[in-house]
């Protein structure tokens, strides 16, 4: 815990967030120099007085010492922006949270994660067809993401475990205060079988309304899409669908009928494009996620070309965008796009939408490629 004490300490100073704690980054290089920091140093990078008055409030009176260890015998983890296992669709987001705690841990496999959402107060219609797509999502591999909630959050969870998935509960309070209360069995189940609970506040932090929100664009930044189940027209989900399509990720709704509260919600956002699901195959072929249980175990493949090897060197678990590796490799357009379709067909390469791609497959740390005509090429190294 010693690396992160400082993570932990502005964590809970109130006032300061991602964008403070990256320019406390970029001024001081560490933010164990910057809690040493003076009144004027913290003033020249642009904090404000409340925010400063916060910051020596906390370094006069809290034990950061005593917090650090209360977070280390409690058996969770901390996450920084610092740490290799971030989440890579998280980290892509604006101002991602510099801290998470964890009980249980993110896995490669958490990088096809889809989000089910939805009402407090489902019907059986909902709870029906949200275990039905729910169970299918599981059977291709992917991971399910949700609030914990009750109503259409908990069955999101619940049928994951049951299917024997992974699922990730994002929390709006304190990672040790579990709300709401009666969820601390399923809460329990999900880090003793196969997932995780996390959250972005300190210990001891309160599920207020205001955190819900925060919580909701966690639960779509951890996702590659948001499907929504049921949702009034002023329901939370609703707002995860928005933070979705702030953060370039697709938004699914199930209809439902006209006449219910519940449905309103959902016929909207349909309305408005987000895309009508009937079955699971319409996330699967949207997200191109078919086969996700082939692809996490796929032998290597090796490039065969030397475009094939310039492009892979440039991929990475983190999505990058088709124009990004265009500019990267100085390929044509028109030959990076007809070689990620062949690279595609192998299973080297996956698009995720939105002409974002990732690597499937682990080579070695670096191989040679042969021309066509047989001599010999550049060597490619890997990206990290």
């Amino acid at each position: 815990m010693s690396e992160v004490k400082y993570w932990l300490g502005f964590n809970y100073v109130s006032g300061i967030g991602p964008a403070k704690v990256q320019a406390l980054l970029g001024h001081f290089g560490s933010l164990d120099r910057a809690w040493q920091a003076s009144d004027e140093q913290l003033r020249e990078i642009g904090l404000d007085i409340r925010a400063i008055q916060s910051f020596n409030e906390i370094r006069r009176t809290f034990d950061l010492d005593r917090y650090v260890a209360q977070v280390e015998s409690s058996g969770a983890s901390v996450v920084t922006w610092e740490s290799e296992s971030y989440p890579d669709l998280l980290r892509e987001i604006p101002a991602s949270p510099p801290v998470l705690f964890l009980r249980g841990k993110f896995e490669t496999v958490d990088r096809w994660a889809v989000a089910v959402v939805g009402t407090r107060r489902l019907t059986a219609y909902g709870r029906q067809v949200a275990h039905e797509l729910v169970s299918g999502l599981v059977r291709s591999g992917v991971t399910i993401v949700s609030g914990l909630a009750r109503g259409i959050d908990a069955v999101a969870h619940r049928t994951a475990l049951e299917e024997g998935g992974r699922t990730i509960a994002v929390m709006a309070s304190g990672i040790d205060k579990i709300y709401p209360p009666e969820h601390r069995d399923l809460a329990r189940e999900i880090v003793n079988g196969r997932g995780v609970i996390m959250s972005d506040y300190p210990f001891g932090a309160e599920p207020e309304s205001a955190h819900f929100p925060a919580r909701n664009r966690l639960i779509s930044g951890l996702s590659l899409g948001v499907l929504v189940v049921e949702a009034g027209e002023k329901s939370g989900a609703l707002i995860t669908a928005r933070f979705a399509l702030e953060q370039n990720r697709e938004v699914f709704a199930v209809p439902g009928n006209i006449h219910s509260p519940v449905s309103l919600g959902t016929n909207r956002l349909i309305q408005q494009g987000g895309k009508l699901v009937m079955r699971v195959d319409d996330i699967l072929e949207e997200l191109n996620l078919r086969m996700v249980n082939e692809q996490a175990v796929a032998q290597v493949v090796l490039p065969e070309t030397a475009e094939e090897a310039a492009i892979i060197s440039q991929l990475s678990s983190h999505p990058i965008h088709v124009d990004d590796l265009q500019r990267l490799t100085g390929m044509p357009s028109s030959l990076v796009s007809s070689t990620l379709t062949v690279m595609e067909l192998k299973g080297m390469v996956q698009q995720l939408g939105g002409m974002n791609y990732i690597r499937l497959r682990e080579p070695g740390p670096s191989y040679d490629v042969a021309a066509d005509d047989g001599s010999q090429t550049e060597n490619y190294p890997l990206k990290d």
